[in-house]
């Protein structure tokens, strides 16, 4: 039985002293997180500094070596399949199979989700990051960033809960990046609880509603919008923008 109860739970996303190691590399030094219903946090820090891990922690993908993570009143310890059904993913992995056609891959993951009238919701997003024409394309076929657009279709596709996108303009140009950053507007319009890491420092503040910075595994700064200093979280970031694990 799930470990919560998700209709009362505000806070959606709650980490508390998640570490991660890799043989002797400590990539994650107890991280706490705290996301709540509808929010949108941007977190920021240079390559190395342990975002991508965090977000295949948050995502089910990788198991943390300590600590606990609860998402939407679930433990991922014991309910991701759960949590799984509630939360899209862009990463650097695609999670498409390059054997079959855009369509096949969406119409899988539409029904793994069962998602109501999947050939419209399918066309549906695959216009929005404009693939509608290359539908019965391989993927394997398929240009890095054209199989990143059709992997932020797939991360939609179930209009999930929860979204997290790690660095998703990675391998798009710049019409692609204008249309990802329009449904992100648009996603957190509808209130959906996105977690977004990104290097476009301003994108990030005019998108977001909390704001953090993570360092050599750690997070060196955590603010909510109302509270923001523009100028000490710009210096923060490039403070660290340098720095590598």
């Amino acid at each position: 039985m799930p470990n919560g109860n998700p209709e009362t739970v505000q806070t959606v996303i709650e980490t508390r002293g998640v570490t991660k190691r890799f043989g002797n590399r400590l990539v994650l030094k107890g991280i706490d997180l705290t996301v709540r219903r509808g929010e949108l946090a941007v977190l920021f820090g240079p390559n190395g500094a342990g975002k991508t891990t965090l977000l295949r922690i948050l995502a089910t993908i990788m198991n943390p070596t300590a600590g606990t993570i609860t998402i939407d009143g679930f433990s991922a310890k014991d309910d991701a399949g759960v949590i799984r059904r509630k939360i899209g993913v862009v990463s650097h992995l695609t999670f498409l199979y390059n054997d079959l056609t855009i369509r096949e891959n969406l119409d899988f993951y539409a029904r793994m989700y069962d998602v109501p009238q999947r050939k419209e919701r399918i066309q549906e997003t695959v216009e929005m990051v404009g693939m509608g024409a290359r539908l019965n394309d391989r993927v394997g076929t398929l240009s890095r960033g054209m199989q990143q657009r059709v992997a932020i279709a797939r991360a939609v596709l179930h209009q999930p809960e929860i979204l997290l996108f790690d660095e998703p303009e990675t391998g798009l140009d710049q019409r692609i990046i204008s249309v990802l950053w329009d449904n992100l507007r648009y996603e957190k319009g509808v209130k959906r609880t996105i977690v977004l890491t990104t290097h476009d420092l301003d994108r990030g503040l005019e998108l977001g509603e909390r704001f953090l910075v993570l360092s050599r595994g750690t997070v060196v700064y955590d603010n909510v919008r109302a509270q923001v200093d523009t100028s000490l979280l710009r210096q923060t970031y490039e403070q660290w923008a340098g720095v590598a694990i």
